[in-house]
């Protein structure tokens, strides 16, 4: 397909990938992805996120365990765990005498709140797929972990997390095992109409619902996970997603760490 220019075409054709070669990142493909983060839009000019390159064997085979158990983390060249952290500027704060500045004026010391997890999520999440659109650029294959969120006291003990850093996302990089996209095929995406509104929310009936799922449903039952038991999208990923332990891990997990920041 012809795009408009080689920026689209990256954003369009970009897949996830989960097998890579056993090969390392270059130094300078490491460094463009690098150099891309630090450009990411970021609230404030705060940069309110931080990121750990885990390179210990040892702790990419703990989080591969940690995160559903999946092998693919553990195998891959390059990791990523991008983080909302407030925790820097919390402590600048405190060591450059704004705390006591602000106190002798009359502004008492306010804690981080949900506020500023919110807008420092937004700035981890912006990086993080800042790093996947870079590395999409030169070839170098990526994949959203998203079970991250599970087992917090786990990673936060591994990685020795401070109470205002969020973990809240974490990214496998890697080469592809062979010729660039050759085995990559394309994951069905609702239409422009489903997703966007105009000038306010409007929730859709049964009907539309349905229409909106349907190629979803097809693409489904072709892989397997839509059959004769489980006989739509929604019936598929209520039992496989909403209902399952791995969820309930995540919602226990992420309602501590909401407790721990606040």
């Amino acid at each position: 397909m012809e795009y408009p220019n080689e920026t689209l075409k990256v954003l369009m054709e970009r897949r996830s990938l989960r097998a890579y070669r056993d090969e390392p990142i270059t130094t300078a493909d490491r460094q463009a992805i690098t150099d891309a983060v630090l450009r990411a839009p970021t609230a404030g000019n705060m940069m309110l996120y931080s990121v750990i390159d885990i390179t210990d064997q040892t702790k990419k085979e703990m989080l591969a365990e940690l995160c559903d158990h999946q092998p693919m983390i553990a195998r891959a060249p390059m990791v990523w765990l991008f983080l909302a952290d407030y925790q820097k500027w919390d402590d600048y704060f405190q060591s450059s005498g704004a705390v006591e500045h602000g106190e002798s004026l009359g502004h008492s010391y306010r804690p981080p709140g949900t506020g500023d997890l919110f807008i420092s999520l937004s700035d981890a999440l912006i990086a993080a797929q800042t790093a996947v659109t870079a590395a999409e650029s030169l070839h170098i294959g990526s994949c959203y972990i998203g079970d991250i969120l599970e087992n917090y006291e786990q990673v936060r003990d591994l990685l020795e997390l401070p109470r205002y850093v969020f973990p809240i996302t974490m990214v496998c990089f890697g080469y592809p095992k062979g010729p660039w996209k050759e085995t990559i095929g394309s994951t069905p995406r609702h239409r422009a109409d489903d997703i966007f509104h105009t000038d306010g929310y409007a929730r859709k009936d049964a009907e539309q619902l349905q229409q909106m799922f349907a190629a979803h449903d097809t693409y489904y039952r072709q892989t397997g996970r839509v059959h004769d038991e489980i006989r739509d999208t929604a019936h598929a990923f209520y039992m496989r997603k909403h209902t399952s332990e791995f969820m309930a891990e995540m919602n226990r997990s992420v309602s501590l760490m909401l407790e721990n920041w606040s």
